[in-house]
């Protein structure tokens, strides 16, 4: 299991952009790709977004959110993935405090600083996370070879953390 998560934590750790997939009051499904960092459990993971966009606001009324951190980088039949499903929530408080000790990430990740200034107020961005209570990696494998791990040949996620393991 540690090398599958070491195989998460590396797909996470390259990728700059996660899907957020959230559903309005109505059930109507949205995602959008927001600029994220995540705690070194991949556990919490954390982005900005303006409290008025229409994920946000999706938040507010079903909080509960999935998530997908692809690697585009890699060739046709090379998935590397890494899912997560759980609760999102706008920071506030010790908690915003504590997701700007974590949130924009190292400088090689491109962010730039953010302050409390910058996410409270009247400024219109808010800090988010999200509680992965689930989480999966897509198995590692060769094209059309099977996974050592499984013997299955076709795409198909390993549970690193909770949920059923989606097919």
């Amino acid at each position: 299991m540690d090398d599958l998560l070491a195989h998460a934590r590396g797909i996470v750790d390259g990728i700059r952009y996660l899907t957020l997939a959230t559903v309005d009051a109505g059930g109507v499904p949205w995602s959008t790709p927001v600029y994220f960092v995540a705690d070194d459990e991949l556990e919490f993971f954390y982005w900005m977004s303006s409290a008025t966009s229409q994920h946000s606001r999706n938040i507010a009324a079903h909080p509960e959110v999935s998530l997908a951190v692809f690697d585009s980088t890699v060739p046709p039949y090379y998935g590397r993935c890494v899912y997560a499903s759980g609760v999102a929530e706008m920071l506030v408080g010790d908690e915003l405090q504590g997701g700007l000790e974590v949130y924009p990430g190292s400088d090689e990740r491109g962010g730039s600083e953010v302050t409390e200034d910058d996410v409270t107020g009247a400024s219109p961005w808010r800090l988010y996370r999200v509680h992965a209570t689930a989480l999966w990696v897509l198995c590692p494998r060769a094209p059309r070879q099977s996974c050592e791990r499984h013997g299955r040949a076709d795409d198909h996620r390993a549970q690193l953390r909770g949920g059923a393991v989606p097919v």
